[in-house]
């Protein structure tokens, strides 16, 4: 089996700890769970609500897939993590599935937590597999 790739997107969010962006074997991309931040800007206030988060970290997460010549729709999996998992299921559940056409939703995982990295109400990883 080949090694792991490991890639820095241009354009992406600076990271908020040590990882790449996103690592490539065999044809899978494993993306790093995105925040709400904003590229270029990692001071910036993160926006407010959780539907305002997880939009921002959608649109992060197809900065990543782009950088590698990827789309949603290589999507295969996605996990998501909450930290007010009651309060903000609903709201993040309905952007989230926004972002993907009509019966092309990944296989996902969304488990509550008691906290993120900068105080994120919502982050996202995924996997996605090369055409």
């Amino acid at each position: 089996m080949p090694r792991p790739s490991f890639h820095m997107i241009e354009g992406a969010p600076s990271p908020v700890a040590t990882f790449s962006h996103c690592t490539e074997v065999d044809g899978w991309v494993f993306l790093t769970g995105q925040m709400p931040t904003w590229p270029g800007e990692p001071d910036r206030a993160l926006p407010d609500g959780v539907a305002a988060q997880t939009a921002r970290v959608m649109d992060n997460l197809i900065l990543v897939l782009e950088g590698m010549g990827l789309d949603l729709g290589c999507v295969a999996q996605a996990r998501v993590y909450l930290t007010d998992f009651e309060r903000d299921y609903a709201t993040m559940n309905a952007t989230y599935a926004a972002y993907f056409p009509e019966g092309a939703l990944p296989a996902r995982t969304c488990i509550g937590v008691t906290g993120l990295a900068v105080g994120a109400l919502v982050e996202i990883d995924m996997v996605a597999r090369r055409p």
